[in-house]
């Protein structure tokens, strides 16, 4: 396939110019960097510290029964960090429509995903103030890191049809999802260096936890200026104009939207994809936000034996995401991530047996993730862009990007509910094993060839 065929996605390249295999190489490379960048975010301030500590913060706060109240609305202290989760997918769903939809019509994605990086790596950087009782302070940062980073993905994702021809998409997505991981595991090591030791560096073991949460907020400012600098903004598709819908006016994101469900109405099995990916990927949400929660307070492990467990995550799932790349291009992208929910399933259901105090099982459970998790989602990604009309990335992956994060409030909120009904963690836990399940069965049943034919894209060897 010639360089042209990749450049008539935005319409406006011709071989041999901006859009030549060595441009398209360049940009690649600076694409990776933004999860190089976002992933320290996902892993040291979501996944590893936040969780944990703005549980502990909350409990500072809570009455003489464990509760806090915000809005003098009763909340168990141990649920703030799952219900913040949530609250913040659901501002992330309100504004991923209308950047999609801008970013689409005026072509300009490059402004509007610096923007929200820098929204939510100064919200992340703001962390170091949470100390004390200010579980609220740390709410608000989260729900704001949280949405800022959902809405940057949008963007981010929608270049991946943009810089890569259909047969290397699967092994450019799993790249990047490969720079995400190895930076978080590089980053988790220089945590575990501060918190472990932190009194020989004359710190409190809050102080550490500050510090590790407002680096991961630097980091991710710092290194987005790669792919900005890389990454270049197309011409919006002639098709993408619209009479009176002018790009700067807030109710045309939203006509857009409309008018983006409309047309998706048109490609019933890139919807029924969606619908697929929607269930299983609240699943893989909510382990990435909850795992510490329920190994320190169900399982009693220490900050120490969470970190290293997390780290184990990150290495496994370089190797992972990799490997699953290989064997999408020998199986399919499609075979390949039926394997992953079979595993996940399997996975989790063994993680509600965990015995409380002994580290050894939970390292197995880090393993068995890690070798499936950059895999999932990855191959996901790669496995959507085949499906997407040429012209309307940003708009379908604004859709994406609500299944990915903006639709995963469900997993967090009943995680949180049924800790908030029953007290216990592994009563919680072994309800996420009914969304990779059933999102296995839904995946099934998608024709992904026809699906890719069906928005008008050359169809993979194998897909």
């Amino acid at each position: 396939m010639s360089a042209g065929t990749v450049d008539r996605t935005d319409g406006t390249d011709e071989a041999g110019g901006p859009g030549g295999p060595a441009a398209r190489r360049r940009e690649q490379r600076g694409w990776y960097f933004y999860d190089f960048a976002c992933s320290v975010y996902s892993t040291s301030v979501l996944t590893v510290f936040l969780g944990p500590y703005l549980t502990a913060v909350a409990k500072a706060a809570a009455d003489a029964d464990g509760f806090v109240h915000p809005l003098g609305v009763p909340v168990r202290a141990g649920s703030v960090f799952a219900y913040a989760v949530s609250v913040s997918v659901v501002v992330a769903v309100l504004v991923m429509p209308l950047v999609g939809a801008v970013a689409d019509r005026t072509g300009r994605k490059k402004p509007l995903l610096a923007a929200a990086a820098y929204v939510g790596a100064a919200a992340t950087a703001g962390m170091f103030f949470l100390d004390g009782d200010r579980y609220l302070l740390g709410a608000f940062l989260l729900i704001v890191a949280n949405a800022a980073q959902s809405v940057a993905m949008v963007l981010y994702n929608a270049y991946l049809p943009q810089i890569a021809e259909p047969h290397e998409r699967d092994r450019v997505s799993s790249r990047g999802w490969a720079f995400g991981y190895t930076s978080g595991a590089f980053v988790l090591v220089l945590n575990l260096i501060l918190y472990s030791g932190h009194e020989s560096f004359g710190i409190t073991e809050s102080q550490a936890v500050r510090i590790c949460l407002a680096s991961a907020g630097l980091w991710w400012g710092a290194f987005t200026l790669v792919p900005l600098r890389r990454l270049r903004d197309r011409k919006a598709a002639a098709d993408g104009a619209g009479g009176d819908r002018a790009p700067g006016r807030v109710g045309a994101g939203w006509r857009q939207l409309a008018a983006t469900v409309k047309d998706m109405r048109r490609h019933p099995l890139t919807l029924s994809f969606l619908l697929a990916y929607l269930v299983y990927n609240d699943g893989v949400q909510t382990v990435i936000s909850q795992a510490s929660v329920y190994g320190s307070e169900e399982l009693g492990l220490d900050q120490t034996t969470l970190i290293t467990a997390i780290l184990l995550v990150q290495v496994l799932a370089v190797a992972g995401a990799l490997g699953m790349g290989r064997l999408a291009q020998r199986f399919g992208a499609k075979r390949t991530i039926l394997g992953s929910l079979a595993a996940w399933t399997l996975t989790i259901g063994a993680g509600y047996f965990l015995p409380a105090g002994e580290p050894v099982w939970f390292y197995a459970l880090a393993a068995a993730i890690g070798l499936v998790l950059g895999g999932s989602q990855a191959l996901s990604r790669s496995l959507f862009s085949h499906l997407v009309p040429r012209g309307k990335e940003a708009e379908y992956f604004s859709v994406y990007e609500m299944s990915d994060r903006g639709m995963s409030w469900l997993g967090p909120l009943v995680f949180g509910l049924a800790y908030q009904l029953t007290g216990s963690y592994r009563d919680a836990i072994i309800s996420l094993v009914a969304f990779f399940a059933l999102g296995f069965v839904l995946l099934v049943r998608v024709p992904v060839r026809r699906a890719v034919e069906a928005a008008g894209n050359p169809v993979p060897e194998r897909i």
